[in-house]
């Protein structure tokens, strides 16, 4: 998934700062099929859909990031970076726990 500068979808529907992509057909000759969509930053899914490469742009086609900036300029969104999970803080007790060993 790469960071994309965050676009505002209307109604209230809230703001895309991610785009997820993948290749979901490659029929290895001359057109393959991507999946993508936009993400809000807790996930929630406000846009996705199909795009086909071909041409030009298939035979271009080599690496991932080729694949993402594809992508990104087709639906006219900017990658800013790797998206990065968010990572959860640790579970500190917060006080010592005491066994009753008679039990």
């Amino acid at each position: 998934m790469k960071q994309i500068e965050p676009v505002v979808f209307p109604l209230n529907l809230g703001m895309a700062t991610i785009l997820n992509a993948y290749c979901i057909n490659d029929n290895l000759s001359d057109a393959a099929t991507f999946y993508y969509a936009l993400l809000s930053d807790t996930q929630s899914q406000l846009q996705q859909g199909n795009l086909t490469m071909t041409g030009e742009d298939y035979n271009g086609w080599a690496t991932n990031d080729y694949a993402y900036n594809w992508v990104a300029t087709q639906i006219d969104v900017t990658i800013i970076g790797d998206y990065v999970p968010p990572v959860p803080e640790p579970i500190v007790p917060t006080e010592d726990v005491i066994v009753d060993e008679a039990s």
